[in-house]
């Protein structure tokens, strides 16, 4: 049969360049991972050189795929333009974008009564104004290849507000609002852009992730924010957000842009 392979296909992803911020722990090298196991070139960074560079060597022998690592303080513009030309130097072009790179609590008190301006500042330029930042250097390449992905990473932070009860009884810092703020600016971000970015072939997309447990939770945060969940858990490493990860970077998703999928187990449906 001349098109048996026909859906198989449009996941293919053999000899891809894709960049993954913030790709050296965490969700960002589940993706790195997912990334490479269907056949990409890998760009990984981290805010530390020396991190970006274990992750690298470890992804690179793991998955027999070539791997490159990058130190990045995406604040920075002139990082960003440093990593994606290095990208193409190396390279010759950049098919996937991954802006994964970001945080949550950042330093200080959470409670926004009791922020520090400055924390405010840092981790809305960490999580929205970097990713503007990575996306500006790479979207040049991918306007003049006519074609590429961008996949955002936004949060539920970003979707529903948070019952800071859960925090509270668990003992652990509260999620600040400047947070929520952030991520719901990349879901803006996100739609813009897929019909800023439409007629060059590229198409933007985000997914909004609930909580995953990373192994570092407490248990009395874990059993909390699990009851608020239809599904009765958090989110699993290396499980559970890579199917849509493959999706968005993959032409299976060729005519979908502009769209946030959450990946919560149903958290964000019963708030």
């Amino acid at each position: 049969m001349e098109n048996k392979n026909l859906v198989h296909n449009l996941f293919d992803l053999q000899g891809k360049v894709a960049v993954i911020t913030g790709g050296a722990s965490g969700l960002g090298y589940d993706i790195a991972y997912a990334l490479a196991e269907y056949g990409c070139k890998i760009v990984i960074t981290s805010r530390f050189i020396e991190k970006a560079e274990a992750s690298a060597k470890k992804l690179a022998e793991e998955m027999g795929v070539e791997v490159m690592s990058m130190a990045l303080d995406q604040r920075n513009y002139d990082e960003c333009q440093a990593l994606m030309d290095k990208t193409v130097e190396r390279f010759g072009r950049i098919d996937i974008l991954i802006n994964n790179a970001g945080g949550g609590a950042g330093a200080g008190d959470t409670n926004f009564l009791k922020r520090d301006p400055k924390n405010i500042q840092t981790l809305i330029d960490t999580n929205l104004t970097g990713s503007l930042f990575c996306t500006k250097a790479a979207a040049g390449y991918m306007a003049k290849q006519m074609s590429g992905k961008i996949v955002n990473i936004g949060s539920i932070a970003g979707i529903v507000g948070r019952d800071r009860d859960m925090y509270h009884e668990a003992n652990k810092n509260e999620q600040p609002v400047e947070y929520a703020a952030a991520k719901g600016g990349v879901i803006g971000m996100t739609r813009d852009l897929a019909a800023f970015m439409a007629p060059y072939g590229v198409t933007v997309n985000c997914i909004s992730p609930g909580g995953f447990d990373r192994g570092e939770l407490s248990e009395a945060f874990v059993s909390g924010y699990s009851k608020r969940t239809p599904m009765r858990r958090m989110g699993r490493m290396m499980s559970d957000l890579l199917g849509t990860i493959i999706y968005l970077s993959s032409d299976a998703s060729v005519y979908v842009t502009g769209q946030n999928i959450a990946v919560d187990g149903g958290f964000s449906t019963c708030k």
